[in-house]
């Protein structure tokens, strides 16, 4: 509606200065001229256009350095994990970040969250969260992320969170800050039915507890709608259509599909999983994510 009213002002004074010009002195017509012109400099007829959504992925293990190169046809950013990703031993990313920088890769980084189970009193979950910030932040310095690179905490868990894992996150949040990085977390965005009536999001618990401060939120929500299944769309959907408006990343496939969640999602492969238009012999099943920025934890700079 602003956007109407400035267009409808702005004609009905270029209409007056045509008839100042015709009908009175030059003083005044030049006058008008310079309201317009000082009019037309100072509104805003269009409004800020929505930031351009980036493709990336994100998968377990390192695909390969020729893998890599090939995957940049589709992608701008991957993930990268700072230590070893869930149920594996090994971190198979641990010093490819200078390849796949030259490789004009923007980065989401990623450190693996316990999970709540693990955690026998509040004070062990805070004795946890500072053990797993100093590896992450230690595992960054090594990679050589610079500071004020996003670290992303890996949450597999959905739905509404124990209180001892807010104070684990929280502890672990803070040190990342103190230490010059930003805090994230991949989490749930898919609603979970508590009560009749009463849905929540891991997002949402997440960024509605106090102690947890000013976090960047990756989520994932793989069900059709809102993801568009297994796709590779060089307009990707932006994260704020995921369900969380405040998403900054969207993970909208995952391989292997789940069977529950995206039981009416197209696109997957006969395997189930989810392969890049340029793998061909599906070699390396990917989960797909969209995000505001090319490069969603600054990792490249």
């Amino acid at each position: 509606m602003a956007t109407l009213l400035y267009l409808f002002l702005f004609c009905a004074l270029c209409v007056l200065c045509v008839l100042c010009v015709k009908s009175f002195s030059s003083a005044t017509g030049t006058a008008v001229l310079l309201l317009v012109s000082l009019f037309g400099a100072n509104s805003a007829f269009t409004p800020e256009a929505a930031p351009h959504p980036y493709l990336g992925f994100d998968r377990n293990d390192y695909p390969g350095d020729a893998a890599m190169k090939l995957l940049r046809r589709n992608f701008s950013f991957t993930g990268y994990w700072l230590g070893n990703p869930p149920g594996e031993k090994t971190n198979t990313w641990t010093g490819k970040r200078e390849l796949l920088r030259s490789q004009g890769f923007g980065f989401l980084v990623l450190y693996s969250g316990r999970d709540s189970g693990k955690f026998k009193k509040e004070d062990d979950a805070k004795l946890k969260g500072a053990h797993d910030a100093e590896s992450a932040i230690a595992a960054a310095k090594a990679e050589n992320f610079s500071a004020g690179t996003i670290i992303f905490l890996d949450i597999e868990e959905g739905g509404r969170l124990s209180e001892r894992y807010h104070a684990y996150l929280a502890v672990w949040s803070d040190a990342l800050t103190h230490a010059g990085y930003r805090p994230g977390v991949y989490c749930s965005g898919m609603p979970v039915k508590e009560e009749p009536g009463v849905t929540i999001t891991s997002a949402d618990d997440i960024r509605n507890h106090a102690a947890t401060g000013d976090i960047t939120f990756w989520i994932f929500n793989d069900a059709c709608p809102p993801s568009p299944g297994c796709a590779m769309p060089q307009d990707p959907p932006a994260p704020s259509k995921s369900g969380i408006p405040y998403a900054q990343v969207w993970q909208f496939a995952r391989s292997p599909r789940d069977k529950q969640t995206a039981r009416h999602c197209r696109g997957y492969a006969k395997d189930g999983n989810c392969y890049a238009a340029s793998d061909a012999a599906h070699r390396f099943h990917l989960d797909v994510n969209s995000a505001t920025s090319p490069d969603p934890s600054g990792g490249a700079k």
